[in-house]
């Protein structure tokens, strides 16, 4: 039997790819031919992928391997963002898939764009748009009537209500909750175990119960790590 697949490169090699890796395989609709990774050293993998360069070699691996598709599996936001805009310059014909686990559970009208990431157990409930290069993490729920924009996630656990509009690169940390008819926006980040009432503004570190402005943040400024309110 013919492999009718479509080849794809996976650009990251850390923790988070491993999941999108997972993903990719039980779709059971792309082929991965290797790793594209900055910080490590061809030859190494994970799982059975092995990496097979950086970002610049994409353009010799698509002639090579036959790939005309790819996905950032990069777990920060501003992060993903800055190699999207990388491999634009380098590569700006490579399109770029999603990764949906068949146990998301995804509703009626929902639209994705593309090199978003819909982990295990995540929902998203009907007439929502999912930007791109978002990520909606295991067992997070977003709410009907709600928007996603480029770059943005939602960490393990999240709930939203509904009608919630998610501003680009904002991530939303593990296990906060976000009321109905909220807006929160852009690259500002929500710290674990939020609980968030108001409308949140751009450029800010926000947490608590019920969560408080903390500090102003600045583009692209971390969050994968203990943060410290002091800064």
């Amino acid at each position: 039997m013919l492999n009718n697949k479509i080849n794809i490169i996976i650009i990251g090699a850390s923790g988070h790819s491993k999941v999108v890796i997972d993903i990719i395989e039980r779709e059971n609709k792309y082929n991965i031919v290797g790793l594209i990774d900055s910080f490590k050293t061809p030859g190494e993998g994970i799982f059975n992928y092995e990496i097979l360069g950086d970002e610049n070699d994409i353009p010799f691996l698509m002639e090579k391997f036959s790939i005309s598709s790819g996905i950032i599996a990069i777990g920060d936001n501003w992060t993903r963002k800055i190699m999207y805009e990388k491999i634009q310059k380098i590569s700006p014909e490579l399109s770029f898939v999603n990764a949906i686990h068949p146990n998301a559970i995804i509703g009626k009208n929902v639209t994705v764009g593309h090199g978003s990431v819909i982990m295990p157990g995540a929902i998203v409930n009907s007439d929502t748009l999912i930007g791109n290069f978002c990520i909606i993490n295991t067992n997070s729920s977003l709410g009907h009537d709600s928007e996603l924009k480029d770059y943005s996630s939602l960490a393990p656990g999240v709930i939203t209500g509904g009608n919630v509009i998610i501003g680009c690169c904002t991530a939303v940390s593990l296990g906060a909750k976000v009321i109905q008819n909220i807006e929160i926006g852009e690259y500002s980040i929500i710290g674990a175990g939020s609980l968030v009432l108001e409308d949140i503004g751009d450029f800010l570190l926000v947490y608590g119960s019920p969560a408080k402005t903390i500090r102003p943040i600045e583009k692209g400024e971390k969050y994968l790590f203990k943060c410290d309110s002091k800064k």
